[in-house]
């Protein structure tokens, strides 16, 4: 038997055990290593503020109605997992017992594999495992990058500091641009100015619209991305891009809208607003990227050194602590980053 998180309620965490089925053919056993906590989409779930609780995604019409789509108890939480193959099915050749292997498969102590799935995702030999929790938000981070279109000397805005606007700050100065980030988080501030951030901003400080067009001769940045969620932060990142450019939203907006005043520099600037989401790729790149190749190339800087996400771990609990660790981030959130769960 193992072992899985469960959402009971709203702010309401169990363990509970579950099977272990007996491999098939063509089929892996992974036991669980590391798995990181996301600060965005499970706060949401955590929280019960995760709109598909309230609402059912009709995924033909691709439309919101008014039907719950979820509901406690949640299982299967969690998208950031690295583990090492302790079994392997009949007929599997591609993947090794001891290989370590990231993936997408929740809060639980075993999951089993298709041979087809874990063989692409193995981590570099020699590589710490923990590398591997960063693949699957290190590949958000990526797909947002490449939505902004990061040219070579350009200038790029971003608003909000956890984990994903950390990877996307590197990410865009190896795109060869010049980064200025936004956040009210002095941990936050701190690492991105340790990882090369151009210019760090406090918004309990200075308007950062403001200071933003003060640092472009006016111009505004050439592209922003929010990647932290509230709405306060999109209506400020639209407000320090430059005329005619690019906001890139991949936070994980929820409720009303409150604070944007979509009549001001959104309309006078005639900017350019798009939503970047984990579950697809713009049209012009589909045909080349998919999931799988913006996570291995993520696994592959940081195995590279090119991008750094030891410092962005701030915290690791033991698996049984699970509880205490999502306290931390809903009650906390200034005194962590990446919360990593380790197993036993």
């Amino acid at each position: 038997m193992g072992t899985q998180l469960v959402f009971t309620a709203p702010r309401q965490v169990a363990l509970e055990a579950t099977p272990d089925p007996p491999l098939k053919p063509g089929e892996v056993r992974v036991r669980t290593l590391f798995s990181g906590i996301s600060a965005g989409t499970e706060l949401t779930q955590y929280r019960g503020t995760n709109p598909y609780l309230h609402k059912r995604f009709d995924p033909e019409r691709r439309l919101f109605v008014n039907q719950p789509g979820l509901a406690y108890p949640l299982k299967g939480v969690g998208y950031e997992q690295v583990g090492e193959v302790v079994e392997v099915g009949p007929e599997v050749s591609k993947v090794r017992l001891g290989q370590r292997v990231w993936g997408s498969w929740g809060h639980q102590s075993h999951t089993v594999l298709a041979e087809n799935l874990a063989a692409p995702r193995v981590l570099p030999e020699g590589a710490d495992p923990r590398l591997g929790v960063f693949a699957r938000i290190g590949a958000i981070a990526l797909n947002a990058v490449h939505d902004a279109e990061v040219h070579l000397g350009e200038t790029v805005a971003i608003f909000g500091l956890g984990v994903l606007g950390l990877l996307a700050l590197q990410l865009a100065r190896l795109s060869g641009a010049t980064v200025i980030v936004v956040d009210g988080l002095e941990l936050r501030l701190e690492l991105a100015r340790r990882l090369g951030a151009a210019h760090v901003l406090d918004f309990r400080q200075t308007s950062p619209g403001e200071a933003i067009k003060d640092l472009t001769q006016g111009r505004g940045a050439d592209v922003s991305l929010e990647l932290s969620g509230a709405y306060a932060a999109l209506q400020e990142a639209l407000r320090a891009t430059a005329y005619n450019s690019r906001v890139v939203a991949a936070g994980f907006l929820q409720g009303e809208g409150v604070g944007l005043r979509l009549g001001e520099e959104f309309h006078h600037n005639r900017l350019e607003l798009l939503s970047s989401q984990t579950q697809g790729i713009a049209p012009r790149r589909a045909h080349r990227w998919d999931r799988l190749r913006q996570e291995q190339t993520v696994v592959q800087l940081a195995a590279e050194g090119r991008l750094q996400w030891q410092p962005l771990i701030t915290h690791t609990f033991p698996f049984e602590q699970i509880e205490a660790a999502y306290q931390l981030l809903d009650r906390q959130p200034g005194e962590a980053v990446q919360v990593v769960l380790e197993f036993p």
